[in-house]
């Protein structure tokens, strides 16, 4: 958090304070609950629940138990060290506001580093609190670094780096630049003999926010450039460099030195997400995720908490809002174990988003296409190529989905966010709510809806990459696998399928397709008859469509 910049823009700090307290979103948002977040810490988890902490009056902390929903907790800090008072004489004017604080776990014990200042100005220290769980109570164990003048390391933005049995500690912040200090694990504070280390920035210019870690055998620093703290007007972005010593050199994709002015960006303003800073890591299930904090630009630059992904090409990191890549997948609930399913196999317009009995269908097979900021459209493998939709574009619980032509609005769009367990959620764009199977009903051709998230497993799916297997179409010409009778036969009557032996228990379902690809009638195939009866259908030819697990076989009937 640049305090060069701060104090200049006082309806911000108003605003961070205020949406500090809680955030209510007015468009769609992927992360729930009290995400009203700047400068947020490093994500721990304690047992089977993960918490946050950020910048604000006697540091705030929150918790989830899905990384989704964020719920207030109590402060870390209700009462002020009285050595900050002849630290940082100034500070007691601040309403207590410790600015970034960090959190690691080393030596038995819970270590919270944060931040003492006063805006536009370099005097600042870092302390540091323990606590056997981040929920505390935090004893406070005193300074671990200060400045006083601008040729100062500022002492504020700590990172820790737990590297095995060796802690360490970047900070920084304008000034004379990003600094890297060893930690002794057995204090928390600098290890004897060991003196801070320039590694990024410096002479005033704009480097604050680093985060270290280490991946491999490389470390990283990610480092925020530009200015925060302005709402929709903050400027900051993402850089990193890397290092085989967590010392430095630092240098970027270029191998141009981050004391030079080196780094390569990894993120940016993009849509509503601007200004994206102060980079927190969490490893969790095979998946790396990354804590940030973003100015939103659909809710007057509020800074609110964002929850990323990061990968590595070529021992570079990325930082990306896509959890998956582009390809094609089946999508399994979690409480039901059914796939999406364009019910009745034909892929046309208005038919059915449903849950199938798991099979290789290529009526379940969906291709996912980045739209920009973790969204994708989602097409059926279906010849017809239509996409997922949110029908009328509705908003409400219980709105269902369809598929229909592309139409590139924000109803056909879905944002798709890993929750801890490695299930995935669904968001549409245009609303607040996410997919499930409604009543989380475990019955086939149940069709998808719209509903507040809740936690409930039948809003979790697995999705897997799809084999590249074929839907098989088939016309049965044998009279002795498959017969239909009568036919043709009145509209206002009815008929029976009559499977061969060979064929009993072959098929899962029997569907009637009417002559706009829409299911008409649709049965469990129990037995060798299925009969339909009493129709009251128009006249025409229909299509009879009995689906196994890997393959369609079809017959035309028709209705007079």
């Amino acid at each position: 958090m640049s305090h060069k910049y701060f104090f200049n823009t006082l309806l911000s700090v108003s605003l961070i304070l205020i949406t500090l307290v809680h955030v209510h979103t007015a468009s769609a948002q992927l992360l729930k609950g009290s995400i009203g977040i700047h400068d947020p810490s490093t994500i721990v988890k304690s047992g089977s629940t993960y918490w946050i902490f950020m910048t604000g009056s006697k540091i705030p902390s929150r918790y989830s138990t899905d990384l989704i929903t964020w719920t207030d907790a109590s402060v870390a800090m209700p009462t002020r060290p009285s050595w900050i008072d002849t630290t940082v004489p100034n500070f007691k004017n601040n309403n207590d506001t410790y600015w970034a604080p960090d959190i690691a776990y080393f030596g038995g014990k819970y270590y919270l580093y944060y931040s003492c200042s006063t805006f536009g100005s370099p005097v600042s220290a870092i302390g540091v609190a323990t606590a056997a769980t981040p929920t505390g109570p935090w004893t406070d164990q005193g300074m671990v670094v200060q400045s006083q003048t601008t040729s100062n390391f500022n002492a504020i933005d700590p990172s820790i780096l737990v590297d095995g049995s060796n802690v360490y500690m970047a900070y920084g912040s304008w000034s004379a630049g990003i600094a890297v200090v060893q930690l002794d694990p057995s204090t928390g504070k600098v290890k004897s003999g060991s003196t801070p280390v320039r590694v990024a920035g410096g002479s005033g210019a704009d480097w604050e926010g680093a985060c270290l870690i280490k991946e491999g055998s490389y470390y990283y620093l990610f480092v925020n450039r530009g200015s925060c703290c302005n709402g929709t007007s903050s400027t900051y972005y993402i850089i990193v460099g890397r290092s085989t010593s967590p010392t430095g050199p630092f240098v970027d994709k270029n191998g141009t030195d981050l004391k030079s002015g080196g780094g390569s960006t990894l993120l940016g303003s993009s849509g509503r997400f601007i200004g994206p800073g102060h980079v927190g890591l969490l490893r969790q299930a095979g998946s790396n995720f990354v804590s940030i904090h973003f100015y939103d630009g659909n809710d007057n630059g509020a800074p609110k908490l964002d929850i990323i992904n990061m990968g590595f090409s070529s021992n570079w990191p990325f930082l990306t809002r896509d959890w998956i890549a582009a390809g094609t997948y089946t999508i399994k609930n979690v409480n039901s174990g059914m796939n999406w399913d364009a019910w009745g196999c034909t892929g046309v317009t208005g038919q059915a988003v449903a849950q199938g009995t798991a099979s290789s269908l290529t009526c379940q097979k969906w291709i996912f296409t980045t739209t920009g900021n973790g969204s994708y459209q989602i097409r059926t493998a279906m010849s017809t190529g239509n996409v997922v939709d949110i029908i009328n574009c509705g908003s409400a619980n219980g709105t269902k989905l369809q598929l229909y032509s592309a139409l590139n609005n924000d109803c056909q769009k879905f944002r798709v966010f890993r929750t801890a367990d490695g299930s995935h959620i669904f968001n549409p764009v245009n609303s607040e709510k996410v997919v499930e199977v409604p009543g989380a009903s475990t019955i086939a051709g149940t069709q998808l809806g719209l509903w507040d998230y809740n936690g409930c497993t039948c809003q979790k799916w697995t999705i897997t990459t799809a084999s590249n297997s074929r839907l098989a179409f088939e016309e049965v010409n044998s009279d002795d696998d498959i017969s239909v009778y009568p036919n043709p036969t009145a509209r206002n009557k009815g008929f029976s399928v009559v499977l061969g032996e060979k064929e009993v228990g072959m098929y899962a379902r029997l569907n009637l397709i009417d002559s706009k690809g829409s299911i008409a009638k649709s049965k469990k195939i129990e037995g060798g008859v299925i009969t339909f009866s009493e129709l009251n259908l128009a006249s025409g030819l229909y299509i009879i469509q009995l689906v196994s697990e890997n393959k369609v076989v079809t017959r035309k009937v028709i209705l007079e």
